[in-house]
């Protein structure tokens, strides 16, 4: 099992995850949200929620939101909130233990990409979007981004005869604006507009002095020997030079469409 596909592992970063990745998901969940019309009558699915950007966002502009993820960890986070339309909940986003057509829309933020079975994750949203309502999914492109991108891009600098970092499935194959039109089709959704979109994340240069932390989730860390991590952090910090923030431009593709 790779180490994004653990929950328990996810439970162990969920503290560290909200205070460094939450800020910047959030710029991208404002913009997926940008995409559909909410009211507060609206019914909001956020799948895969994470520490919640997308589901404290929505509910903000009034939207009843159903926030669900593998993850205890993270779902604690999200209740932590103490949103009152915010509904936190454990739950399998391959195989939602929600009803039929029972949400306006449906939206996830950089989760249905990791899942093992996407393309199930995929029809789930379908499958309870309303007819009428939308789904929305943001994915990355195929290099990733944020620290996987750094990494990406380290490894190819410094071990050019790697193959390249290896992405999740679902990243690999919605990372084409096309593909990803066509993935949400296959899945029950019609009508589908893809946006690109590009935020920087700002890296803490200090936050190399724990590297597990910043790359453990990678497969392309993982495989590293211990010389190799060495290396990696060094030409980060070299790259940073004297920044205390190192900016990392970071592409997502968001698609949204019609069920």
């Amino acid at each position: 099992m790779r180490e994004f596909e653990n929950p328990n592992r996810w439970d162990k970063v969920a503290q560290h995850y909200e205070k460094t990745a939450h800020p910047f998901t959030a710029r991208f969940a404002e913009a997926a949200l940008a995409t559909v019309s909410l009211t507060s009558h609206s019914r909001v699915l956020d799948v895969a929620t994470g520490t919640g950007a997308l589901a404290h966002a929505a509910a903000r502009m009034g939207a009843q939101v159903t926030a669900v993820d593998f993850s205890a960890g993270m779902i604690a986070r999200v209740a932590a909130a103490g949103l009152p339309n915010v509904d936190a909940r454990v739950m399998d986003g391959q195989a939602l233990a929600l009803p039929d057509a029972s949400f306006d829309a449906v939206f996830s933020i950089f989760g249905v990409i990791m899942f093992p079975d996407w393309r199930k994750g995929l029809v789930e949203m379908a499958r309870v979007t309303r007819p009428g309502g939308y789904g929305v999914i943001a994915t990355w492109q195929e290099q990733g981004a944020a620290t996987f991108l750094l990494l990406g891009q380290i490894r190819r600098t410094l071990f050019p005869e790697r193959e390249n970092m290896t992405m999740p499935a679902g990243v690999k194959a919605m990372s084409d604006p096309e593909e990803l039109a066509h993935e949400l089709v296959e899945a029950g959704y019609r009508a589908p507009r893809i946006d690109r979109v590009t935020f920087d994340y700002h890296l803490d240069v200090g936050m190399l002095d724990d590297p597990e932390m910043l790359f453990g989730m990678s497969h392309d860390w993982v495989a590293l020997s211990d010389e190799e991590k060495v290396a990696v952090i060094a030409e980060a910090r070299r790259l940073a030079g004297d920044q205390a923030i190192l900016p990392i431009p970071s592409t997502a593709l968001i698609g949204v469409a019609e069920r």
